[in-house]
């Protein structure tokens, strides 16, 4: 469904990933770990656009994404969910929902997404007339994930979804993520909390300074000895 081919990404003079490939498979949850700076979240704004400066190849259902602008890419069937929420703090949670599907005119569609949204986080329709910035911030970070559900993705990118999440939110969204992916979103997970991230996807990626060390089953990663040493505290 999605592949990189020897992916080369350049902020300036600094090569930030060296000849990374990868896959995701419809229907499948993969992560991507890796300490700070090994550049997890390069990976996913290049896929969105977000970053040009780029070398290789980024493949969706065979079509190049590397030519088309972000907006494209998201009419494509590509929505990321950005590490840091990047919520419209200004702008209600209806409102900010709405940004979701700019891409999409016929309001009885989007009124769809809109109910299906609200199914999966109830504590957003109680909350759809207060302003995003005055949320908390698991309920900031369920609106940045229903915000990009509303462009009704094929494939969900998610930046580090757990950052600053107290530990019981943290389980709530992971078994949202699982939730989403079971209702036939493909997700592509970033996140440096290994153990849960492992727990929850079928495959996985290492990444260290912009290069893939290691790949595989994410229950067969999660018993290797340098995986347990360097990302689950083990």
């Amino acid at each position: 469904m999605l592949e990189l081919k020897n992916l080369h990404v350049y902020y300036g003079t600094i090569e930030a990933l060296k000849g990374i490939s990868l896959k995701v498979e419809k229907g499948e949850i993969v992560t991507l770990i890796g300490a700070n700076g090994s550049g997890k979240t390069t990976t996913l704004k290049a896929i969105s656009g977000l970053v040009k400066d780029v070398k290789g190849e980024i493949l969706f259902k065979g079509q190049s994404l590397i030519p088309l602008a972000p907006h494209q890419i998201v009419g494509l069937g590509i929505s990321q969910v950005p590490e840091g929420r990047r919520i419209f703090g200004n702008l209600t949670v209806k409102e900010n929902l709405l940004m979701g599907a700019f891409l999409e005119k016929n309001r009885k569609v989007i009124a769809e997404r809109m109910e299906r949204v609200f199914n999966i986080f109830p504590r957003l329709k109680e909350r759809e007339k207060q302003l995003g910035g005055t949320l908390s911030g698991g309920e900031q970070q369920m609106l940045a994930i229903g915000r990009a559900l509303m462009a009704e993705p094929e494939i969900l990118l998610l930046d580090e979804p757990s950052l600053g999440l107290a530990p019981f939110l943290v389980q709530e969204i992971f078994r949202i993520i699982r939730e989403i992916n079971e209702m036939g979103t493909t997700v592509l997970l970033v996140e440096q909390n290994a153990n849960l991230a492992l727990k929850i996807s079928n495959r996985a990626y290492v990444l260290e300074v912009g290069r893939l060390v290691m790949e595989g089953k994410s229950a067969e990663l999660a018993e290797k000895e340098e995986v347990k040493k360097a990302y689950l505290g083990v």
